[in-house]
């Protein structure tokens, strides 16, 4: 059985969208994640404060 993503408290922060979800292991994890066509940015995160501060960092290469 496929392990189902489940994100909740999103936010966005310009093209960026923060979500917060639990890992494989059951660490509470967020994903910042560029929703720009052709970007393709994303990481996840220990503490929404580094997500948030990743978010408003985020310069797209794409153009």
């Amino acid at each position: 059985m496929p392990a189902r993503d489940h994100f909740h408290s999103v936010m966005r922060i310009g093209p960026v969208q923060i979500g917060t979800h639990r890992d494989r292991h059951g660490h509470t994890k967020h994903a910042a994640v560029c929703t720009n066509d052709r970007c393709g940015w994303s990481a996840d995160y220990s503490s929404q404060t580094a997500a948030q501060l990743a978010a408003r960092t985020h310069r797209c290469t794409a153009r």
